[in-house]
């Protein structure tokens, strides 16, 4: 026969079963990658017709394939990782399956770590630019008019940032004479930060 004739025969697999074929296909041209680097698992073929046999095989276990030509070779591909734990597991590989699934539990919880690092790192960021930026604003207040023209509500959280450059708004809040809530904190900021840009504004027009 022809190479290009070739075709999977449908009576082998009657004989025996579709899983055990599958089986047998796998160690002749099959192929599976570490999945800790990447899901991926492939059979070679020399021929299109039998590439494309090979896909509908798979895809009656449920299975769906690509196809790509590499170096004058038909290549049935398998890039999900579901897929992948589907074929392992059809053909008899139960413990590569195992093995598959363990990795992208470890991959999961490893993305999940460090989403939430940089998830804290951000929030970091964000509240030393904004300590830094309540400094600024106090800073400026009292070069130009003196902390003690604050109310004395202003003054206390004012001299407490000065003091404390890396506390939360939450932690300012507790820390009070009389302790408020984080928002409480904010609101009292803002206050100083409207008071500070009124002197900048103030003193840009004297300038000009």
């Amino acid at each position: 026969m022809d190479e290009s004739e070739r075709t999977i025969n449908s009576e082998i697999i009657a004989t025996n079963s579709l899983g055990v074929f599958t089986a047998g296909v796998f160690l002749a041209c099959g192929s599976v990658n570490d999945p800790s680097k990447e899901y991926h698992l492939e059979f070679t073929v020399p021929e299109a017709r039998l590439a494309s046999e090979l896909s509908e095989l798979l895809s009656d276990i449920g299975v769906t394939s690509g196809t790509v030509i590499r170096r004058g070779q038909f290549i049935v591909y398998i890039k999900d990782s579901e897929s992948i734990e589907d074929t392992l597991t059809f053909i008899g590989a139960q413990q590569c399956t195992i093995e598959l699934m363990n990795v992208k539990i470890y991959k999961d919880v490893r993305n999940k770590a460090n989403r939430i690092a940089n998830c804290d790192a951000a929030n970091i960021d964000k509240v030393i630019n904004a300590a830094m930026k309540q400094i600024d604003d106090i800073k400026l207040i009292d070069s130009m008019c003196g902390l003690d023209t604050l109310s004395d509500d202003l003054k206390e959280i004012a001299l407490l940032r000065l003091e404390n450059n890396e506390m939360s708004l939450q932690e300012i809040g507790e820390s009070l004479s009389e302790p408020i809530s984080r928002s409480g904190v904010n609101h009292r900021f803002k206050r100083i930060s409207k008071i500070a840009d009124e002197l900048r504004a103030g003193s840009m027009k004297d300038e000009s």
